[in-house]
């Protein structure tokens, strides 16, 4: 880190105790290294506090300095990568975020072409998907809930999939079952003589396509976490840069949508003479929708092959948990256990993503009566794509200022999502206070979409992965995406029932309820380190978590419900922690005795020879980001 961040000089507050040792200089590289384990310096002070623990002026001054002086360290690597070789930053942006999140883009591609279709398969088979003459009104139904049906049973079945085998398995299967759904979505045969076998085809080629679409949500997610870590521990950039990982992997399902509205647009007008309006003929149709599908299947297949020659960090911590729980399979003592300890985190991230859905999918199911009433009831299919372009690229500016922000100490996770609640609560309201208020709705309408991704729904996504342990974290994110998409069968189901403005009287609450329960149940685990959680779940599931004292329970990083009903944060105490992990250390060193150097190797360097602890830099040194990474490889 660089030497320009600030270090207080304060005394600890109480809860860290009193009479803290001050930290020394460095006698030699072995004092420096065993400081820097058990102080980090992007956690702690010089005076060996940690930041939580701060006043909060001081934790506000000393939050800012490490964040702006870490912005200006990366701003210089990027600086350096351009100059030495001007591709690489756009490289290290592919290999980090684009193809980490490239499944969640195919599937954003062909999960929301259903919305945008639907209209042009309303211009051109009317008596099917208008009239209902030829085609049943039930199965153009199935379309969309087949299709979240196939979803939720992806998440379950591959998170689960994704523990007990392990990441890269789940992550191949994925791709595979996507390029697949993709051929079969591609082949669909449609006609004026069979527009009944067209939709039914639609509807299972969705479901199987959805299966492996609800894979990616664990998998995508806990491999994009656990990316900086290693079986050994955390590194510094995980702890500082873990949340922008994720949530800008997250971000290709916004340029998945993006991208297909694009392609639709420019494919309607490829296959229509240049133009957008109607009559739209079937062979226009036909091509329109088979050419979009046919584009993601080079995609996933090529990310399958991708997948297959990748080595996942994380399926080395899932064996490394497991080898410390001693587990040889399943984790099911741990899920067991995480259903008691764990359950106000499993309402935390089941039930908020449940709500988030509800407001997520509601508003776009009702986008066209915003469009209808933006453009005094013109809403023609060139006008609907058009705002429909609009709105993605407006949500895109939410994930990217979502990714700038989710990490920051003084906001991070639980706020942004506590905050896009609130905002979807009260832009709903207003909606339907105001119906049919035509000035506002434009600027509502972006709105909505902008607070929805800067906001709960890139929180949700990281939350229900980071807040449980390694060897049930696929697990319970798939068990939550599922209650998500629950939730985004309710509007389904009831707006066909409902007219426009009890609709937004209906969505607003959603937000508040999410505000509520994230405020109660979430807990914040900006800047925790994720071994240190693993540690505590090691006490948890041996039955000793009142012997465990360290950052996992601190009041900072537990939910108002653990620190209410459960008072964990009394277990917290620093002094405690650092016996126990010097402890610790001496047992490895011992254990490791008769495979260690010689006499005279301290305690740290026998730890790292021994390979139970990984290597760290003094704290004026550069951390291991992923842009230093790359930017050593330059070379």
């Amino acid at each position: 880190m660089a030497d320009s961040i600030e270090r207080s000089s304060a005394s600890s507050p109480s809860s860290a105790g009193s009479d803290v040792e001050k930290r020394a200089p460095a006698a030699d590289a072995s004092s420096s290294a065993l400081d820097e384990l058990l102080y980090p310096h992007d956690s702690y002070t010089r005076d060996n506090v940690y930041w939580a623990d701060l006043p909060f002026a001081q934790k506000a001054r000393w939050v800012s300095a490490q964040s702006n002086a870490e912005a200006r360290r990366e701003l210089a690597v990027i600086g350096r990568m351009f100059r030495e070789a001007p591709l690489s930053p756009f490289k290290a942006y592919f290999e980090n975020y684009i193809v980490t999140g490239m499944g969640l883009f195919a599937e954003a591609w062909v999960l929301f072409s259903v919305g945008n279709l639907m209209p042009l398969m309303k211009a051109v088979w009317p008596q099917c998907f208008s009239r209902h003459e030829v085609c049943k009104k039930e199965w153009i139904s199935a379309v969309e809930w087949l299709e979240i049906v196939g979803i939720i049973t992806g998440q379950i079945c591959v998170g689960i999939e994704g523990d007990y085998i392990g990441r890269r398995f789940g992550l191949v299967q994925d791709a595979v079952g996507l390029t697949f759904g993709a051929v079969l979505l591609t082949a669909m045969w449609a006609g004026s003589d069979h527009l009944q076998g067209f939709v039914i085809w639609w509807a299972f080629a969705l479901y199987i396509y959805g299966f492996s679409v609800g894979g990616e949500y664990p998998l995508t997610a806990t491999s994009a976490l656990e990316v900086s870590s290693t079986a050994k521990g955390a590194t510094i950039s995980d702890r500082m840069h873990r949340g922008r990982r994720v949530s800008l992997a997250f971000t290709m399902q916004g340029w998945g949508q993006f991208v297909q509205q694009a392609i639709l647009l420019l494919l309607l007008l490829a296959f229509n003479s240049g133009s957008l309006e109607p009559p739209f003929s079937e062979p226009t149709a036909q091509a329109t929708f088979r050419v979009s599908f046919a584009l993601t299947i080079p995609i996933t297949a090529w990310l399958a092959w991708r997948r297959y020659n990748t080595r996942y960090p994380g399926d080395e911590q899932l064996k490394a948990a497991k080898k410390r729980l001693k587990v040889s399979a399943y984790d099911i003592k741990s899920l067991r256990l995480a259903s008691s300890h764990y359950y106000g985190r499993l309402i935390g991230t089941g039930v908020v993503w449940f709500v988030n859905d509800v407001l997520f999918y509601g508003s776009k199911i009702f986008s066209g009566v915003f469009i209808s009433l933006i453009t005094g009831g013109n809403s023609s299919l060139r006008t609907t794509w058009i705002y429909n372009l609009i709105n993605v690229a407006v949500g895109l500016c939410g994930y990217y200022l979502g990714s700038l922000l989710i990490d920051h100490k003084l906001y991070g996770r639980k706020w942004m999502q506590a905050n896009g609640l609130a905002a979807l609560f009260i832009l709903f309201l207003i909606c339907a206070v105001l119906y049919p208020g035509v000035r506002w709705f434009q600027a509502l309408f972006f709105l909505s979409s902008f607070f929805t991704q800067f906001g709960p729904n890139i929180t949700s996504y990281l939350l229900a992965a980071e807040v449980y342990p390694a060897t049930i974290r696929s697990t319970c994110h798939g068990s939550s995406a599922a209650m998500g998409k629950l939730g985004a069968l309710l509007p389904a189901v009831l707006y066909s029932y409902l007219p426009n403005r009890t609709k937004f009287w209906f969505v607003c609450w959603f937000g508040l309820l999410g505000w509520a329960l994230t405020l109660v149940f979430v807990p914040d685990t900006t800047g925790l380190d994720l071994a240190e959680q693993e540690r505590y779940w090691e006490y948890v599931s041996q039955g000793r978590e009142h012997e465990y004292h360290g950052v996992a329970v601190h009041p900072r990083h537990l939910s108002l419900w653990e620190r209410v009903v459960h008072k964990r944060h009394l277990a917290y105490d620093p002094e405690l922690d650092r016996a126990a992990r010097l402890e610790l250390l001496q047992h490895v060193v011992e254990d490791e005795q008769g495979t260690l150097k010689p006499a005279g190797t301290t305690p740290t360097e026998a730890a790292i020879a021994a390979g139970k602890l990984e290597p760290t830099q003094p704290a004026a040194s550069h951390h291991a980001s992923k842009l230093a990474d790359l930017e050593s490889k330059l070379g």
